[in-house]
């Protein structure tokens, strides 16, 4: 019986917004025959906007402004109404008066609707309530709204509708459009940040033979008029690093790369990444541009070196602490991987501590399984974990003084993986040597390893200076500057199931 009403509850419900978007057409039907089409208007003059209007009301009070934006609210009082028009930057009341605008166009604004865009021409004014508005002496409908926005008070919940349907949620979510207006400053003083130091943006192929600078399967597809099949790149490292052997000596890029894998509160298969290498340092240069960076970032885009992410605090402020990778598993696993010798032993370890792995595992890359195991989730305050076994960074410079480590650090903060740097790998022979190992895991069932890149071997051989290189993740860090739960939240158009799938 319940269920009965209910769906008659939903067919009725249906049969109302029929009603209403039938209604709409209508109105437009109208509009067109009397000659009045919004969507035959090309442009609009608008001179302020909703904020800078109430922030600059000394100057502007009683002088003539003309806004334009999204009708989000209206009421109609006889020979009075007002409405609230809602623009980039916030929202303002408008008050429209048939003496004022002519008795047609009154006729005409009271069939507006909710969700219309409209712009107003009026004086700058204070209500008998002190609120700032708008006294219009003329209104343009702009746009129909053919559909109908989600209810004012409740605004659009549904995430999964908020994702697909992202210009609804920014009309009627501000915090979201907050939010995506934060990403663009973020992107833009990073730029500031990098600028400062003498890097030069450069741009790299999207459409790559060889996928590689990363461990991840590509997307692949096929270039009709080569004939040739191809990759979406996963990474921007190797292109990036030809241009430093070509001389140029501070490089970097902030752009999309594509990785076909699962999507969740963190990974979605197309993201924006940026890498930057610098020619004549190492990973510590690394360590302290990153550093800086990020206390640059939380000063001028939050305000402050300590920002709070989902209630806690991060203080970006104090040093950022270094550990090594067995130093840490050895704080939080109980275990000393510098006292293992062979795979076989590592192999064991991870038997009694109900860490799996695979036949073709090494020492390293048990060490990294138990890393990921007992120490991701205690690194909450920037830490940058150093050192990692050479078996799992086919790209990076050997230490001196220990060949099985590599010169590299991942930071981490709130528990995610923040970026991955290195001293770069410059020796052409080791590096063919690194491929080659990658082309054997590849044949083992490592879908993620790395091919032979024989072009990047060759502009090796030309020679390329000591550098340092690094990786950041620009959803993942607009998502704790901006205090986002997931990475949906900060990609405007994320990556959802077709719906009829």
């Amino acid at each position: 019986m319940a269920e009965e009403k209910n769906n008659q509850a939903k067919q009725e419900q249906q049969q109302d917004i029929g009603q209403l978007l039938k209604v709409r057409r209508e109105k437009l039907a109208g509009l067109q025959e009397a000659g009045k089409d919004p969507f035959q208007i090309t442009k609009y003059d608008v001179t302020h906007h909703s904020t800078q209007i109430k922030d600059q009301y000394g100057e502007l009070e009683g002088k003539t402004v003309r806004i334009a934006g999204r009708i989000m609210s209206k009421r109609i009082m006889g020979k009075a109404s007002f409405c609230n028009i809602q623009d980039l930057p916030g929202n303002i009341q408008c008050y429209v008066a048939r003496d004022s605008i002519g008795e047609e166009a009154y006729a005409d604004f009271k069939k507006y609707d909710v969700g219309d865009i409209a712009g107003i021409e009026g004086e700058v004014f204070t209500t008998k309530t002190g609120e700032i508005s708008v006294h219009a002496t003329g209104v343009t409908l702009l746009a129909k709204s053919l559909q109908i926005l989600p209810e004012k008070y409740h605004g659009l919940t549904n995430t999964d509708i908020r994702y697909r349907q992202r210009y609804t949620d920014l009309i009627m979510n501000a915090e979201v459009k907050d939010t995506f207006i934060k990403r663009s400053r973020i992107i833009k003083e990073i730029r500031n940040f990098l600028d400062g130091r003498g890097f030069m943006e450069v741009e790299t192929p999207m459409l790559v033979p060889n996928a590689g600078g990363a461990a991840a399967r590509p997307f692949e597809t096929h270039y009709n008029a080569l004939d040739e099949d191809v990759k979406l790149r996963i990474s921007l490292e190797l292109y990036l690093k030809r241009l430093i052997v070509g001389g140029l000596e501070r490089v970097y890029e902030i752009g999309r790369v594509f990785r076909n894998e699962g999507v969740d509160t963190r990974h979605n298969p197309e993201f924006t990444l940026m890498e930057l290498y610098q020619a004549y340092t190492d990973y510590e240069g690394m360590m302290e541009l990153t550093e800086s960076m990020f206390r640059y970032l939380a000063q001028t885009v939050c305000g402050s070196t300590v920002i709070t992410y989902n209630g806690m605090e991060i203080d970006f402020g104090k040093p950022f602490e270094r550990i090594t990778m067995n130093e840490c598993i050895k704080k939080y696993a109980g275990v000393d991987f510098d006292a293992v010798e062979s795979d076989e032993t590592a192999k064991a370890l991870a038997d009694q501590h109900h860490i799996a792995y695979e036949a073709r595992h090494t020492k390293g890359d048990i060490i990294n399984l138990f890393f990921e195991e007992y120490c991701e989730k205690n690194l909450v305050q920037p830490t940058f974990v150093m050192d990692h076994p050479l078996a799992i960074s086919p790209l990076t410079k050997k230490k001196p003084e220990d060949p099985e480590k590599v010169e590299r650090f991942e930071l981490f903060i709130n528990t995610w993986e923040m970026c991955n740097a290195y001293s770069e790998l410059n020796d052409p022979l080791d590096q063919r040597e690194r491929f080659a190992a990658q082309d054997a895991a590849f044949a083992a069932g490592d879908e993620e390893a790395n091919h032979t890149d024989e072009d990047f071997l060759n502009a090796l051989e030309i020679g390329m200076p000591p550098t340092g290189g690094i990786g950041y993740g620009i959803d993942r860090l607009v998502m704790l500057l901006t205090d986002s739960p997931a990475i949906r939240d900060v990609l405007l158009f994320p990556t959802m199931k077709s719906i009829d799938k």
